[in-house]
C-alpha cells in the first residue's frame, strides 16, 4: 500500500503501526518520528509569510479564510507522481492542515484513485478511535488495538494517581497568546485526566477567540501556554512580545509563578499518540508530589516581569 499523509498526526499513527515503509508522502509540518520522516516527498506548503508575530498571524488568517483563499498549498503534480492507494487528511480545523475539498479534488484526478480519509477526533476517545481506523484500512488491526490498549492503561494510571487529589487547580490552556483563545476538542479533556479544571475551554468544542476580560474573570491558578504549533523555544521568545493588560498581573496563576511554556505542537496541537504524553506532562504541572518532572525541552516555567512605565 503507498499512503499519503497531510496530517501529523497520521504520520505519528502510520509510523506507531510499523508502516513507515509504505509511507510515500507527507506534509510540511510532518516532523516525527525524524528517522521516519526524514527525506519523504513533502506535498504541502504554508500559505503564510514566515517570522510574523501571533497578531500578525491571527489577522493573516482571519483575511484569507474571508477573501475564501486556502491557508496551504498541494503539490498535484507530486501527488500524481506519488500515485497513492491511501490518503489520510482531515476536515475538522480550517486552519490546520490543506482542506478536505482541495485534496478530495486533487485525488479524484489520480489514475490510483485513492481512498481519501478524513481523521476529525474532537476527544481523546476519538484519537484513539482514529488509530483503529488506521489500522483497519492498513490490515494492522490487531497492531493497533495492542497500541490502543497500551495507551489507554496510560491514561488509566494518570486518572487513579490524581482521582483523590485534595486540590484540583483552576487552569487555562492558552491555545493562541495575541489575541488569547482557550484550547478546545482533546485539551480540556487532557486538564481534566490530569488532575485539573479547565476554566475556559471546553471538551469536545472548538476553540475560540476571547476577550483579555474573559481571561481575567476566570482566575486561573495555573496558566499553559501552548499555542498551536509551537515549541517551548518559540513561546518564550514570543510571550516578551505580548502587551498584556493591567488586570492580567493580578491573575493568580501569573501572580504566583505557575505560568507555563510546554511542548504544544508534540503533545497538544495534533492529535495523535503523543496526547498521551501531553497529559502525563499536565499531570506533572498540577501535582509536581506525584509525577516526575518534565524535561526542560517540554515545559518550563515562565518569570515575567511587569514593565514599569
Amino acid at each position: 500500500m503507498r499512503i499519503v499523509s497531510l496530517l501529523p498526526s497520521a504520520t505519528e499513527i502510520v509510523a506507531a503501526l510499523g508502516l513507515a515503509n509504505q509511507l510515500v508522502g507527507i506534509s510540511h509540518e510532518c516532523d516525527y518520528p525524524p528517522e521516519v520522516v526524514a527525506g519523504k516527498p513533502i506535498l504541502t506548503r504554508s500559505a503564510i509569510p514566515p517570522g510574523l508575530s501571533q497578531s500578525e498571524i491571527d489577522a493573516t488568517v482571519a483575511e484569507r479564510l474571508k477573501r475564501g483563499e486556502s491557508l496551504y498549498l498541494l503539490d498535484e503534480d507530486l501527488l500524481n507522481e506519488l500515485q497513492p492507494d491511501l490518503i489520510l487528511t482531515q476536515e475538522l480545523c480550517t486552519v490546520c492542515a490543506v482542506s478536505f475539498a482541495t485534496v478530495r479534488d486533487a485525488a479524484c484526478k489520480l489514475a490510483s484513485d485513492p481512498r481519501v480519509v478524513s481523521l476529525e477526533p474532537t476527544n481523546l476517545a476519538g484519537i484513539l478511535e482514529n488509530i483503529r481506523t488506521v489500522g483497519e484500512l492498513t490490515r494492522t488491526a490487531d497492531r493497533a488495538e495492542k497500541f490502543i490498549a497500551s495507551l489507554q492503561q496510560r491514561l488509566d494510571a494518570i486518572q487513579e494517581k490524581t482521582r483523590h487529589v485534595s486540590h484540583r487547580p483552576r487552569a487555562y490552556a492558552m491555545e493562541w497568546l495575541n489575541p488569547p483563545y482557550n484550547a478546545g476538542h482533546w485539551v480540556p479533556e487532557m486538564v481534566s485526566l490530569a488532575g485539573g479544571v479547565e476554566v475556559l475551554g471546553r471538551i469536545g468544542e472548538p476553540s475560540a477567540r476571547l476577550t483579555w476580560e474573559q481571561v481575567i474573570a476566570s482566575q486561573p491558578e495555573c496558566i499553559i501556554l501552548m499555542p498551536c504549533g509551537y515549541t517551548v523555544a518559540m513561546i518564550q521568545k514570543e510571550i516578551a512580545t505580548i502587551p498584556f493588560p493591567d488586570g492580567w498581573w493580578g491573575i493568580p496563576a501569573v501572580r504566583n509563578g505557575n505560568l507555563f511554556a510546554v511542548n504544544a505542537t508534540a503533545y497538544f496541537s495534533r492529535p495523535g499518540p503523543r496526547v498521551v504524553e501531553g497529559v502525563e506532562l499536565l499531570a506533572s504541572l498540577f501535582h509536581p508530589q506525584l509525577f516526575s518532572a518534565p524535561s526542560h525541552e517540554n515545559a518550563e516555567r515562565i518569570e515575567l516581569t511587569r514593565a514599569i512605565v
